[in-house]
C-alpha cells in the first residue's frame, strides 16, 4: 500500500479536469499513443458531444514503481453527487482552477466536500498558455482560498502538458498511501455501479480491509444479498481482469447478481464466510431529489422496456429515483426524481440513446410538501397527489436554497437585474479579490429549474457560475391550476402554480394548448380554473364547410335556410359530443 495513491481531480465545469487527465494518461503510457483521443475518460457519446463530464470516470495508471489510481469527476452542480461519491474513495484531490476565469463556484462547493473528507488538497492553475490567463492574480485567489503560500500552487497547461509530470510528482508526495488491513475480513466500499448482460451488475469498489479473488462468495451487508465474484479487476479504464484485489485498491467485481435492487451505492461487500466478524462501513448520505418529472413511451407496448431500462440506468446513477405513474389520456409511465433539470435532460437522453426508446419527457417540476390539520406531511410529487379538501390543509410549504452565485463585478448590474425578475431574498455580498463578488440569495427552487441559468450565462457573457442547496421548505401560497376543454376537467392538463401567477400561467397555457389541438366541427371553449372559478379562456373556431356552394341562384332565403340548418347541427352536435384529446397532443404540450 506504501507505493498506491488514490486521487480525484475536481474544478468547476469547463475548467479542463478532462484534458489533464488525458495528459496523466499520455505522461504514464496508460495508453498508447496511437489509441488516445481527447477526453479519454469522458467514454460517452453525450459527454463528448456537450464537451462536459457526466459520469465519474476511475483509472489506474503506472508511474514508476507507483500505483495511481485516479477519478475524474463531473463539474456541473447537477452531478454533485457523483463528486462526492469519488471523494469518499480516495486520500487526495486536484484542486484545478481555470487561469482565464479563476475560482467560481462550484470550485468552492467542491472544495468544501473535500475538507469535509479530510482530504489532502493540491491546488493547480491550468490554461496558462492563453493569452488572456490572469496568472498571477488567479494563484493569489486559491492561494489566499486555502490559506497556503502561492508557490504551492503549481500552472499547468493540460492542452500542451506544461508541468503536468511536477504535478503528477506532487501527488506522488503530498498524497499519504491508503491506510487499511490487509489480513481483516474483506470490507469493499460500492461508489458505483453498472449493469452486464452476462457477469450481472458489475460493482465499482474501494477495497478499505482485506483482499478478493475471483470466484469467491460474497456477500452485500446492507442489502442481505449474496453474489459470486465472477471476475475482478481494476480500470484501464476499460476494464482489465486480475487475480486479485486488495486493501487500498481501487477496481471491479462483477456480481453475478442480475436484480437491480439487490446492488445499492454505498453498500458494503465482505465475503460470505466473513460475514459474522465484518463491520459495515459507512455508506453515503442518500440525495433527495427535488425536481421531477414525468416520462411517458410514446409508444405503450415500449412500458416494460421502458421499466427495465429504468432499473439499469439507477445502477449507473443513483442520485436518480422513478415510480409508476398512470394517466388516462397517456397510458402507463413513471414519476421521475432528480437533482437538478440538466439531471433530467440527461437522463431522458440517455434512455433514448443507450436503450433505443423514443419518449416523452413533461417539463420538470418541483416537490411540495402539504400539512394537514393534524400535523401530518404529505409530499406532493405530481399534481394527482394535490389534495381536494384544502379545508383539511393547515400549510403548504415549497423547497427553498441557498444560491451563491459568483460573477465578476463588471456584470453585476444585469445579474441583479436577472434576480429581481424572479422571487429572491438578498442575504448577503462578498467581493471575492478585487474583481469578482459573491451574491448570496436565498429562492424558491421552482425559480431556477428552468431557465435562469441560461439567463444569468447570458448576463455576464458566460463568466457568471452558480452553486445551490437546498436549504427547507418554506410556506407558499399554491393552487391546482385545472384545464378544462369544452366544460370537461382535464386532469392530466392540471399543474401546480403559485397562486400570484395562476392567470399569467393558465392564459399562457391555453395558448399553447390552443395551437395543439385541432379543430372540430363545432367551436371548443378552453379554460382555466382555480377553485371552480374560471380565470382564463381561448376559443378554438369550429371548422365551417360553405354550405351555399352548390347554390347557383334564387333569392337570399335559400341560403339562409341552409345556414340555419348548419347551425343548429353544430349545436346539437356541442351538446352530444365529448372531446377526445389525441395523446400526440399531450406529447406534444409536455415537450414545450
Amino acid at each position: 500500500m506504501e507505493k498506491v495513491r488514490n486521487f480525484v481531480i475536481i474544478a468547476h465545469i469547463d475548467h479542463g479536469k478532462s484534458t489533464l487527465a488525458d495528459r496523466f494518461l499520455e505522461l504514464t503510457g496508460t495508453i498508447p499513443k496511437e489509441k488516445m483521443k481527447s477526453q479519454y475518460l469522458d467514454m460517452m457519446d453525450l459527454e463528448r458531444e456537450r464537451g462536459i463530464t457526466i459520469k465519474m470516470q476511475p483509472v489506474r495508471m503506472q508511474y514508476g514503481d507507483y500505483l495511481l489510481n485516479l477519478i475524474d469527476t463531473p463539474g456541473h452542480v447537477d452531478f454533485s453527487y457523483e463528486v462526492s461519491r469519488s471523494l469518499a474513495a480516495v486520500e487526495g484531490a486536484i484542486l484545478l482552477v481555470d487561469a482565464t476565469r479563476g475560482i467560481q463556484a462550484q470550485t468552492i462547493a467542491n472544495l468544501v466536500m473535500a475538507k469535509e473528507q479530510n482530504l489532502i488538497i493540491i491546488p493547480a492553475i491550468n490554461k496558462i498558455d492563453l493569452p488572456n490567463a490572469q496568472v498571477e492574480e488567479n494563484t493569489k485567489e486559491i492561494a489566499n482560498l486555502l490559506g497556503v503560500e502561492e508557490s504551492t500552487v503549481i500552472k499547468v497547461s493540460a492542452k500542451y502538458g506544461t508541468n503536468t509530470k511536477e504535478l503528477l510528482e506532487t501527488v506522488i508526495e503530498r498524497i499519504p498511501s491508503p491506510r487499511g488491513n490487509g489480513d481483516a475480513p474483506l470490507r469493499a466500499l460500492i461508489f458505483d455501479s453498472k449493469y452486464d448482460p452476462y457477469k450481472g451488475i458489475i460493482a465499482y469498489v474501494r477495497i478499505k480491509d482485506g483482499k478478493i479473488r475471483k470466484d469467491e462468495k460474497i456477500y452485500l451487508m446492507a442489502a442481505k444479498s449474496e453474489g459470486e465474484a465472477k471476475e475482478i479487476g481494476f480500470f484501464k479504464p476499460e476494464l482489465r481482469q486480475s487475480e486479485e484485489l486488495k486493501a487500498g485498491e481501487i477496481g471491479y467485481i462483477a456480481t453475478g447478481i442480475k436484480e437491480p435492487g439487490k446492488v445499492r451505492v454505498g453498500d458494503t461487500i465482505t465475503k460470505l464466510l466473513e460475514k459474522e466478524n465484518a463491520q459495515p462501513l459507512s455508506g453515503y448520505r442518500e440525495p433527495k431529489p427535488m425536481v421531477f418529472a414525468s416520462i411517458y413511451p410514446e409508444n405503450p407496448d415500449d412500458f416494460d422496456l421502458l421499466k427495465e431500462s429504468l432499473s439499469k440506468l439507477k445502477l449507473n446513477d443513483a442520485a436518480f429515483t422513478f415510480e409508476p405513474e398512470t394517466k388516462e389520456a397517456l397510458g402507463r409511465g413513471f414519476r421521475c426524481g432528480f437533482l437538478g433539470s440538466l439531471h433530467a435532460e440527461i437522463v431522458s437522453e440517455r434512455l433514448q440513446r443507450e436503450f433505443n426508446l423514443n419518449l416523452v419527457i413533461s417539463t420538470p417540476s418541483v416537490v411540495y410538501r402539504v400539512i394537514d390539520n393534524e400535523n401530518q406531511e404529505k409530499l406532493i410529487k405530481s399534481v394527482a397527489d394535490w389534495p381536494e379538501n384544502l379545508s383539511q390543509i393547515k400549510e403548504i410549504q415549497e423547497p427553498w436554497i441557498n444560491l451563491e452565485l459568483m460573477t465578476p463585478v463588471k456584470f453585476l448590474g444585469k445579474v441583479m437585474g436577472v434576480l429581481e425578475g424572479i422571487e429572491t431574498q438578498h442575504k448577503d455580498k462578498k467581493y471575492f479579490g478585487q474583481e469578482k463578488v459573491i451574491l448570496i440569495y436565498e429562492a424558491p427552487l421552482r425559480e431556477i429549474i428552468s431557465g435562469f441559468y441560461d439567463k444569468i450565462l447570458g448576463a455576464t457573457q458566460g463568466f457568471a457560475s452558480l452553486n445551490y442547496e437546498i436549504s427547507g421548505f418554506k410556506g407558499a401560497k399554491l393552487v391546482k391550476l385545472e384545464i378544462l376543454i369544452a366544460g370537461e376537467k382535464e386532469e392530466a392538463l392540471s399543474r401546480i402554480v403559485p397562486e400570484a401567477k395562476a392567470y399569467q400561467e393558465g392564459s399562457s397555457f391555453l395558448k399553447k394548448l390552443k395551437e395543439a389541438l385541432p379543430a372540430q366541427q363545432f367551436s371548443v371553449a378552453l379554460q382555466a380554473a382555480v377553485a371552480e372559478k374560471i380565470i382564463a379562456r381561448e376559443t378554438i373556431r369550429a371548422k365551417r364547410k360553405d354550405v351555399t356552394a352548390p347554390l347557383y341562384g334564387g333569392d337570399y332565403t335559400r341560403k339562409r335556410k341552409l345556414l340555419e340548418r348548419q347551425k343548429r347541427g353544430k349545436k346539437e352536435l356541442k351538446e352530444k359530443a365529448r372531446i377526445r384529446i389525441p395523446s400526440k397532443v399531450f406529447f406534444e404540450i409536455m415537450k414545450r
